[in-house]
Formats: C-alpha cells, structure tokens, sequence
C-alpha cells in the first residue's frame, strides 16, 4: 500500500483494513448524530433568514452592523441560548474564556473548578501558576478553588458543599491533556441541578472547546448560563480563519461584551471586516466536519489498541470531544507519531515538528499541524506535553479519508522505529 508516495508496511495496511470494518456501526451512530445536529443548524439559519446582505463587510465603529447581529441570533439559538457573542477578534479560545470569567467575576468572588484543573492556558489567567504575564484573576482579589474529579467523573458531593459560596462554577468539558474522560451532557446536567440548588445565584460556566456538535445536545441545553469555544475547532467547521464565541444567558453575553470591548457599548460596536461569511459557512459546516473528526478518532483508536497500545476513549466509547489519546509511552515514540501526522499533511508536509518551549505551558511541547488556518486544532493535528505518561493527543480532520491517511502514516511511524 502507498499513500502519497510513502510505502506503508504490509501488517499497517492490514490492521487499518480490520479497524475501519470493525468501526462500522460506531460511524452509524457518529452519523446520526450529525443528521440531528445539521438539522438543529440549518433551522437555526431559515429562522434568522440569513442571506446575502449579511455578508457585507463594515469598518470603523460597526454601528447596527446587521451581519454580526444575525451571526450571534444564529449561534444563540443552535446552542439553546438567550444570547451569544461571536466575534473574529477572539484570539483563541483562552481569550474567549478569559472574557467570560473576566465579565462576571468581581473582586472576593469566588471561582470553583468541578473538573480538576484547568487546560494549560488557562491556569496563568486564574494565577495559580505564575506566568511571564500579570494581571490575573487571583492578582485582582478574585479567590480560586477546585475539586478533583472522582473516578472521572465530578464529585456531586463535594460540589453541593462548596458551591454554597462560589459565583462561578466552571466545567472543562473536554480533557485537556489529561486521560481522563471527556465530561458528558448528563453529567453535566446533574452538576447544574445541584449547583443551582445549593446556590441559585451560582453562575455555570461550561469550557466547550472541542465539545461542539458531538452530541445532539449542549451544555446550554440542560442549564449551563454560559458556554464557551473557539471558532479554529469544531464550530468553525474549518472555514472560519480565526474568533471564538461565548454563548447563554443574556445578562452574562452582556457582561462579557462590555469586558471584551468597552463599557458602556458591549454588543454595539465591533465592525465585522468581512468575517460574517467565512463564519456563517463555518458554523453550517460544522456538524459534518465534527462528524469527520469524531470517525477519524475512533478509527485511529482501533488501529492503535490492535498495535498494543492504551487509547482514551476506547473506538466504541461515547465522545463528548474529539480528543484522542494514545499512551504512548516515550518521547521518541510521540515524536515518530507526529513525524507521521505531519507528512500526511495538505500543507507542510515537508517539516518536520519539533518540542519547543510554547507560551502559555510549562512543558516543551511538540504539535504537528498542516493546516490551512494555523493552529486549527478541527483540522488533523497531533500535541504533547514531554512528559510523563508520554501521551499524544490528536484531534480533528476536515474529511475522514485524509484523517485516516494521517492516522495510517502516524501508526506506520511508530511501528517502523519500534522495529
């Protein structure tokens, strides 16, 4: 078998051959899910009647900009919202979240994480990890405390004590660089119920990032006041070039805009520089491209439990993200991974990653991402923090065929320098 011009070795081409047969019925239900979820969108489209005029591009202050007034309509009622806050200038989806907690958190509340520690990223913007940076959340008098999860799942106990006196109550759906599971819409669902009965005044916000569109449902859905995600995964559907967006109830979108652009004009003001398009068509796309995801990682997690390996989920689990991960087990090993993913890459197929010293981390980390928009983790890419338990975590890929290529030539990899 040959990929691009890479000969791929005999007992690779088998098991990825036995792997996509074995996958069939978890990429029935994988398409099922995206029937619902297109459905949810394109309804979401016919009731704003979206149309061309939208697209037209604004400058300056962005006074009634009616393109980026019917973009938030639609992502609120996709996601179930009163309101929601879509925006290019998002920078990624830190910047989204940073805003959120920045927008409804004042000095002595109290922030409770439900689900361990946050991603990376984020732990400079709280202060529990000191940064180049200042100006966090904890430097300004905003408290910080979180409780681990208990066998993967959140503590339901420990959250009715302690969310008796927090304001925000913060849920990271998606794993992270962790091995845990990816938090569920249930789970979640009993989380809110008992946060709101301990403390009705308690504000949920949900990290949705990788979480979008891999079930019918959203946090919003079942009682988070806020959710947030960035448009370079799954809800950008691999068009939008960049942005984020936060998605709930009114009075929080409201906050949020008044932290993200001034006070006193929030949501008035903000020209779109021809964004709206390339944002719309994302978001329309995007429960097929998420569908694309979620069937590369479950093949990829067949292929690599029939080499031997440890994979979290397993390829017929339940996703609530599109996060795969493999326990590798070395760095020569992650690094060989994303040497493959690499090389079967639409762009830069030629470089080959490296561990570097990434802003925001405190391990080197290695990424292999040959994407069309940079960074764009719905795209095929591969990461890792170096260091123990040497585990890849991959995600994305905007058609299953060139995932799946990528996944066989990250497998060949591996399997060629480990023999």
């Amino acid at each position: 078998m040959e990929i691009y011009g890479r000969k791929i070795d005999e007992k690779i081409e088998q098991i990825a051959k036995e792997a996509e047969i074995e996958c069939r019925d978890v990429f029935e239900k994988i398409e099922k899910n995206e029937e619902i979820c297109t459905a949810k969108v394109l309804s979401a489209f016919i009731k704003n009647r979206i149309s061309e005029r939208h697209f037209t591009e604004t400058r300056g202050y962005g006074y009634d900009d009616d393109g980026r007034e019917a973009l938030d309509r639609v992502f609120a009622d996709i996601f179930a919202a009163e309101d929601a806050l879509v925006r290019h200038n998002f920078v990624n989806g830190t910047h989204a979240l940073s805003t959120a907690l920045w927008g409804v958190l004042r000095p002595g509340d109290l922030m409770l994480s439900v689900t361990s520690a946050p991603y990376d990223t984020l732990e400079e913007v709280i202060g529990i990890r000191k940064g180049t940076g200042s100006g966090s959340l904890m430097e300004f008098g905003v408290q910080y405390k979180q409780i681990e999860l208990l066998n993967d799942k959140i503590d339901l106990e420990k959250v009715k004590i302690e969310a008796k006196n927090a304001k925000v109550v913060y849920i990271q759906r998606s794993r992270g660089y962790s091995l845990r599971k990816a938090i569920s819409i249930g789970e979640i669902k009993e989380a809110v119920d008992i946060v709101k009965k301990a403390n009705g005044e308690a504000i949920v916000i949900v990290d949705n990032c990788y979480g979008e569109f891999t079930q019918p449902l959203e946090p919003t859905d079942v009682g988070a006041d806020l959710i947030v995600g960035s448009l370079i995964k799954n809800p950008g559907g691999g068009i939008a070039a960049t942005g984020g967006y936060i998605a709930g109830k009114k009075e929080y979108i409201d906050r949020a805009a008044q932290r993200l652009t001034v006070v006193g004009m929030g949501k008035e003001v903000g020209c779109n520089l021809g964004q709206i398009r390339p944002m719309l068509m994302g978001i329309f796309n995007a429960p097929s491209v998420t569908a694309a995801a979620l069937k590369t990682a479950a093949f990829a997690a067949k292929v690599f439990e029939k080499l031997g390996y440890e994979t979290y989920p397993g390829y017929d689990a339940e996703r609530n993200d599109i996060i795969q991960a493999v326990k590798l087990g070395s760095a020569d090993k992650i690094e060989a991974f994303c040497r493959g993913i690499q090389s079967a890459s639409p762009i830069d197929s030629n470089v080959v990653p490296e561990a570097w010293d990434m802003p925001g981390y405190d391990s080197k980390v290695i990424m292999a991402a040959g994407t069309f928009t940079s960074g764009a983790s719905i795209e095929l890419s591969a990461d890792a923090p170096m260091r123990e338990p040497f585990a890849i975590y991959f995600q994305g890929a905007l058609t299953y065929y060139s995932g799946k290529a990528g996944i066989i030539a990250a497998a060949d990899e591996i399997y060629k320098f480990k023999n």
